[in-house]
C-alpha cells in the first residue's frame, strides 16, 4: 500500500542504526550485567539500552521534584529511591 508520498509503508521501513559505545565495567558491573543476562535472556545491548532509558526517566523525574517510591506487594511498606 502506498502512502501519500508514493512510496510503499516496504520501502518506508529502515533500519535504526545505533551508536557503538564501548565502556569499562568495574567486577561487580560485570557481574551483575551477567546475572541480569541469566534472569531475563536479554542481550547486554538491550539490558544496557534498557538501564539507560530507565536512568534518564528516573532523572527526569527527580528534577521535576518528584519523589520515586517502592513498595513491597507483601508488607505493604514503602520506601523512597535515593540515587547519590
Amino acid at each position: 500500500m502506498a502512502d501519500q508520498t508514493g512510496t510503499s509503508a516496504e520501502n518506508d521501513h529502515r533500519s535504526v542504526v545505533g551508536e557503538r559505545v564501548t565502556v569499562a565495567l568495574i567486577p561487580k558491573v560485570r557481574d551483575e550485567l551477567q546475572r541480569l543476562q541469566d534472569r531475563t535472556s536479554l542481550s547486554k545491548t538491550d539490558i544496557v539500552n534498557r538501564a539507560i532509558s530507565l536512568y534518564e526517566f528516573i532523572d527526569a523525574q527527580l528534577r521535576a521534584d518528584r519523589e520515586m517510591l517502592i513498595r513491597d506487594r507483601s508488607t505493604g511498606e514503602t520506601r523512597t529511591v535515593v540515587l547519590l
